[in-house]
């Protein structure tokens, strides 16, 4: 809110050069808002499919989960007004990468009522195919 009265001031006096520079930090918190709001949705779709791979099985709650973490990144990275997206593919993908340590710790806690370490649990999946499957959802592309 601040940003925004400070903008105005600027803008009422004149001096656009600080106002653009309001802006282009107003557009990189917005940003850095959404990659957050996709990371820890990122963690939670890593961790189904962590858990869906190490066990060889899926439920409906983990189907759900999943399909409801790929609605909610694909509706925070769309630009409502504007056409596209908020992150380029790249970004997406280091988000993704990003997110997948702690959703193998989440998972480790949950899949095989916990009975396996993060570290034993991740030797049990391909780390790159789980991510390669969460941006092919993410992307809407056939998995």
């Amino acid at each position: 809110m601040e940003e925004l009265l400070e903008l105005k001031g600027f803008l009422l006096s004149g001096n656009i050069s600080d106002a653009l520079l309001i802006v282009e930090e107003m557009t990189e918190m917005s940003k850095d808002d959404k990659l957050n709001k996709i990371y820890s949705f990122a963690k939670i779709l890593l961790m189904q499919l962590i858990k869906q791979r190490a066990e060889n099985r899926t439920t409906r709650s983990w189907d759900l989960s999943i399909k409801n973490s790929v609605r909610e990144i694909q509706r925070t990275n769309q630009r409502r007004n504007a056409k596209g997206n908020y992150c380029e593919p790249s970004e997406l993908r280091e988000t993704i990468e990003e997110a997948y340590e702690i959703a193998l710790d989440a998972a480790a806690g949950d899949a095989f009522e916990g009975k396996y370490e993060s570290s034993e649990l991740g030797e049990m999946v391909d780390r790159d195919l789980v991510i390669q499957e969460a941006i092919a959802l993410v992307s809407g592309d056939n998995v």
